[in-house]
């Protein structure tokens, strides 16, 4: 019986392995499709891939120069609505930051030759007493 368990042990691990390498490759392809690239990350591919689309379509959507401001908005605010408060978003094509975030909240990547960073705080409610 013990054998029968390692060979299935080995066949899960290994099929999982498969898994893995197919979600790499799929990512892979979406960032060539949508020109990003990942510069920093801590967080799930899920939001990852939402931050990606968004910042895609926005950029898309604005005719002419970059309005950095509003993509920063719009993304905070796509963010904060899906997944909560506090979001931040820095969009540019040069800057500087250092930045505190919560678990699982924090992705800075680029789209075109736009930098974007977003991240996530916690928020804790002020004590009035």
């Amino acid at each position: 019986m013990e054998g029968a368990e390692e060979e299935l042990e080995r066949r899960s691990k290994f099929l999982s392995s498969l898994i893995q390498k197919k979600k790499a490759i799929e990512q892979q392809e979406q960032h060539e499709h949508l020109n990003v690239r990942v510069r920093a990350c801590d967080m799930p591919l899920a939001l990852q891939s939402r931050a990606f689309r968004c910042a895609r379509d926005h950029l898309d959507s604005m005719p002419g120069k970059l309005d950095s401001k509003r993509l920063a908005l719009d993304l905070k605010k796509e963010f904060d609505s899906s997944y909560g408060p506090a979001w931040h978003c820095i969009v540019g094509t040069s800057f500087g930051s250092y930045v505190t975030h919560s678990l699982g909240g924090f992705l800075y990547f680029s789209i075109d030759k736009v930098y974007i960073l977003l991240f996530k705080t916690a928020v804790e409610p002020l004590d009035h007493s």
